[in-house]
């Protein structure tokens, strides 16, 4: 395995592994992301420098934590005591932890080279208090590339505190190469008959709905454009998908998910052991960010954020994110891209 360190400006490194087969995975100590994978086209968005994260969108591709997505009003009660953490203005609501949270933060790594596989590792530690959560929380994120075109990312954490902890990647996938192409045409196949319905903010209701029948039924593999195309009222609400859909096993011997390209040369498929995954279409309209020098079209992208379902700190019945002082939380999840054919 081939491994670079390159500058990614402002005091910034990019890590690049690149196997035999010349597929590459290039990941970066701001916030511990994700900056680049593929061989000869780029599958994930991602922008050229660490000032265009923390210009544009820092949440690309980072780490996120402590707690991906949204806790309602910042409030929450742990083993009788209630919590006010860090809102967002924008929301209302605690948004993926606070900021600045592990997406803009500078990560220690290490490097660790095999002939089978390669991965950096990042750590972190976040202070006893940050954003109003409790405990010292040490953090660690290790990004793994296979000879097999597999990039598997390993979180793990523990805290002299029980706190909540409900970390997730914020990749997004684009199989096209072209940002400029809406997802529309990706396939889409899920491992889950439920999701969680949202209120207009995106705040769960605490309702598991059933998904069989209705447009975000993805048992059956569809395009994408077959939902966005529908009046699910569920759709309209986040102008695509922003939803936890609930996977029916947790464990990395089956898969959770599945998109193919338009073309159908291109197969990446979601192994995990979470127990829910955060599907995101990036439903930024025109508003998306410029990226490699183009704008990101409307659904330019889909996110697989495999995680705990937000809203489990207030809804038993999601799952729980509650941490124990002095446990080691550990997740695992795993995409592995198919090339059909040389691209």
């Amino acid at each position: 395995m081939q491994i670079t360190e390159n500058d990614f400006g402002t005091d910034y490194k990019m890590i690049t592994i690149k196997n035999e087969s010349g597929f590459h995975l290039s990941v970066s100590d701001l916030g511990a992301r994700i900056v680049s994978l593929g061989r000869d086209k780029e599958l994930v968005l991602g922008f050229d420098s660490a000032e265009e994260y923390l210009e544009k969108d820092a949440f690309i591709g980072a780490s996120i934590g402590r707690t991906a997505g949204r806790i309602e009003n910042g409030r929450f009660t742990l083993d009788g005591q209630e919590y006010q953490v860090t809102i967002d203005p924008e929301t209302g609501h605690s948004l993926h932890g606070g900021k600045p949270g592990f997406e803009t933060k500078k990560w220690d790594y290490t490097i660790e080279n095999g002939d089978e596989e390669a991965s950096v590792i990042f750590t972190l530690t976040s202070p006893d208090g940050e954003h109003g959560f409790p405990g010292e929380l040490k953090i660690e994120v290790r990004h793994t590339l296979t000879q097999d075109n597999t990039w598997r990312v390993t979180t793990k954490g523990i805290s002299d505190q029980t706190t909540l902890f409900n970390p997730t990647n914020h990749v997004y996938f684009n199989l096209s190469g072209d940002v400029t192409e809406a997802i529309d045409e990706h396939k889409l196949w899920l491992n889950s008959n439920t999701f969680a319905a949202l209120k207009p903010d995106t705040i769960p209701t605490g309702e598991i709905v059933n998904s069989a029948g209705t447009p975000f039924d993805f048992q059956t593999e569809k395009t994408l454009a077959e939902v966005f195309q529908t009046d699910f009222e569920q759709k309209n609400q986040c102008n695509g998908l922003d939803h936890p859909f609930f996977l029916k096993e947790k464990d990395l011997n089956t898969p959770a998910a599945r998109l193919t390209s338009p073309d159908g040369n291109i197969e990446l498929t979601v192994l995990t052991d979470s127990s829910s995954v955060v599907i995101f279409t990036a439903n930024f309209g025109e508003d998306g960010p410029v990226i490699h020098g183009d704008r990101l079209a409307h659904h330019g992208g889909i996110t697989f954020e495999t995680q705990i379902a937000p809203g489990a700190e207030q809804f038993p019945a999601f799952g729980s994110i509650k941490l124990p002082a002095n446990e080691t939380f550990e997740t695992t999840t795993e995409y592995k891209i198919n090339l059909k054919e040389a691209n």
